[in-house]
């Protein structure tokens, strides 16, 4: 019972350390073209982060993302310490990117945490590969994707607005720059919080049916237990409320919980990567970063009907490089691009090789 209140407690550490990380995401560019102040910025960011919740439970009506994450570790192989070593080995590696202001993916070190901790203890048979080859692809098609939607919507949108005085269009951009970033909070609160979601909840199962693994494996759909379903009970309630699920529900608790933690982790701001992301990439105008944010909300967006967890960071990198190069391609600075392109590829096997290590110390005590 102790070490499951730890992984608990750690997992909302990441979700919180996860909002702070990635909240120069939907606020650098806002920042960097004087639209908002960084206080207001930070605010903004993580009302809409927290927003992102009602949207998923009220509007999508599931958390298909969780459910892609619960799948990464077969079921039958989820074990308390393959969970915290993963979730340590995350911490560890989320905190190093923020301190030298690399904007890795939360989402890839997660995974690879996981995924690297399962191996250790049962071998390469403990994990969905099929699933982590989907993930890790997308470590090169999310910031493509973001690319092209950057340059289409900033050739349209010059097009559109090729006859409206500067002043004026500058104006009007600013305001909508407040939209873009709005929605672009919403897709990170929407991709990034299921994450977390979905591994308390596959710790949970694993503490409730430690016992009986052919139990998880013949457990409805994961799509169906992600979904919310009013009203129902549950019989023989262990500790936590949680014991034999009934129609396969997750209890709000969880999702509520890990959409606030990410907006107050947002809060506290993250201006090593606000710097990157805003600046060192390419200058922002308030129509640039306008396109920047609307092509990573529709990114993310796409994402999130595909049920396909991706990092908001490798999405508005994306975005803002296909923005530059429609100035211009000198205009991108493509040497900074490489290096975030180096963190990105390194995040999956680093994170998987940290949590073997610790699950390994891990072991020798639990």
């Amino acid at each position: 019972m102790t070490l499951l209140i730890i992984i608990i407690i750690l997992a909302l550490l990441f979700d919180f350390i996860n909002g702070f990380h990635d909240a120069a995401n939907s606020i650098a560019t806002v920042v960097t073209t004087k639209v908002l102040t960084p206080l207001q910025a930070v605010l903004w960011a993580a009302v809409f982060n927290f927003i992102a919740f009602f949207i998923a439970k009220y509007v999508i009506g599931e958390f298909g993302i969780a459910n892609t994450v619960a799948k990464t570790v077969m079921e039958q192989f989820i074990t308390l310490p393959i969970i915290l070593s993963g979730l340590v080995a995350a911490i560890i590696w989320n905190l190093l990117t923020w301190w030298f202001g690399i904007p890795s993916s939360s989402s890839h070190t997660l995974i690879g945490g996981f995924a690297g901790a399962a191996i250790a203890a049962c071998g390469f048979q403990a994990i969905r590969g099929s699933t982590i080859l989907l993930i890790a692809s997308f470590i090169f098609l999310a910031p493509l994707v973001g690319m092209f939607g950057g340059t289409l919507i900033t050739t349209l949108t010059l097009h559109i607005s090729r006859k409206i005085h500067p002043n004026k269009a500058e104006t009007w951009f600013k305001r909508l720059q407040l939209i873009s970033s709005a929605g672009l909070s919403i897709g990170h609160g929407l991709n990034d919080s299921q994450k977390v979601m979905g591994i308390i909840t596959i710790t949970l199962i694993s503490v409730s049916y430690p016992s009986s693994p052919s139990y998880i494996s013949n457990l409805p759909d994961f799509m169906n237990f992600f979904k919310d379903v009013d009203g129902q009970t549950i019989s023989d309630a262990t500790a936590f409320g949680f014991g034999k699920f009934k129609e396969s529900q997750v209890f709000d608790w969880i999702p509520f919980s890990c959409f606030t933690v990410i907006g107050l982790g947002t809060l506290t701001g993250g201006w090593k990567i606000i710097k990157t992301m805003g600046n060192k990439i390419t200058k922002l105008s308030a129509f640039e970063g306008f396109c920047a944010q609307s092509s990573a909300t529709l990114t993310l967006l796409l994402t999130e009907i595909l049920h396909v967890p991706v990092s908001t960071t490798h999405v508005i990198t994306g975005s803002i490089m296909g923005v530059g190069a429609t100035k211009r391609l000198s205009s991108v600075r493509w040497g900074v691009t490489r290096n975030l392109l180096t963190a990105w590829l390194l995040t999956i096997p680093v994170s998987a090789v940290l949590a073997a290590l610790i699950y390994f110390a891990v072991s020798v005590f639990v």
